[in-house]
């Protein structure tokens, strides 16, 4: 069992020093060919900080555990949000400018209305389910990045360093950090299937929890990088990303390699995991769009909701 334990902690240190390095390859790469700062951030970095759950996902749909690609998308929703956005609005609330949130925060909830719709209505997520949502998206990426090189670019801090490091470094950085999460991602699907099943617990919840929990940490480090920097806003906009990519990209992924039925993944998906994803989304979000200000009591109530849904999968469910 201990050696179990190691192993699934190894995984977490994986895939966060993976992302690390792909993600600072990928950005090196960016700079390089002078894309814009706004850019990078939208596209290369969320993908990057989002890779380990696809990984988990998909390695978890390539040994038929609809139960693991289901709950960590699912439960990463939930962590980027009650947990990471919530110590973000806990340690620093900021003003928001309402006109950056519209797109991500709407692109989520069309996402969502139908990964629920085809939750509910059919119970079941086939091959055209996962390919309507990679096909959701590419259409995002496309909007973001037609919408970021149509914006001027400020003035202030135009100016680049050149790369320290050579093309051919950063391309086999980005080689090694893939590499690196793909290991991560297999040592941590693997073990929390053994983990759970000497302790009892069904894989779902582990899903729901510790995996999300370890996929969710490179959010967790850009959330506390802003927060150290002064930049609340900037964070929200992160997790509002990833979220979206959990739901799109990470499902998507999954479930084009692995249909699946929801009764296969947990018996509370539909009464408790989905609603309580969009009870948070909602949370952090409308107040907002509403006022244009982040505030701590919604970081309170994120937070009271995570550490209430912990303690339901672990001793309820």
């Amino acid at each position: 069992m201990l050696i179990h334990v190691l192993l699934f902690l190894l995984g977490f240190a994986l895939l966060i020093k993976g992302g690390d390095w792909f993600v600072d390859a990928a950005s090196s790469v960016a700079h390089r060919f002078h894309m814009p700062e706004l850019l990078i951030g939208a596209t290369v970095v969320s993908i990057g900080t989002t890779l380990p759950e696809v990984m988990v996902s998909a390695q978890g749909a390539l040994v038929g555990s609809g139960a693991i690609a289901f709950g960590n998308a699912v439960g990463s929703v939930i962590c980027n949000t009650s947990l990471i956005a919530a110590i973000t609005l806990l340690a620093r609330p900021a003003p928001v400018e309402r006109g950056t949130l519209v797109l991500p925060t709407a692109s989520f909830f069309i996402a969502a209305a139908f990964y629920c719709g085809t939750a509910y209505a059919t119970g079941r997520f086939t091959r055209v389910t996962g390919v309507v949502l990679l096909a959701m998206f590419i259409v995002y990426m496309v909007v973001t990045v037609l919408r970021m090189k149509a914006s001027p670019v400020p003035e202030d801090g135009e100016a680049e360093a050149a790369p320290e490091t050579s093309l051919a470094h950063d391309v086999a950085m980005l080689v090694v950090g893939a590499l690196v999460i793909a290991v991560g991602a297999r040592l941590l699907v693997d073990n929390a299937q053994v983990i759970a099943k000497a302790l009892g617990v069904p894989e779902s919840v582990i899903a729901l929890t510790l995996v999300a929990l370890g996929t969710s940490l490179p959010e967790l480090v850009t959330a506390i990088t802003s927060i150290l920097k002064g930049h609340g806003a900037l964070s929200l906009g992160n997790v509002i990303g990833a979220n979206l990519f959990n739901l799109v990209l990470v499902s998507g992924v999954a479930t084009a390699i692995c249909p699946f039925d929801l009764s296969s993944a947990s018996a509370t998906s539909l009464t408790v995991d989905i609603p309580l994803m969009l009870a948070v989304m909602l949370v952090m979000t409308v107040p907002p769009l509403v006022t244009g200000k982040l505030r701590r009591w919604q970081g309170a109530v994120l937070l009271c909701a995570y550490i209430g849904y912990c303690a339901f999968q672990f001793f309820i469910a």
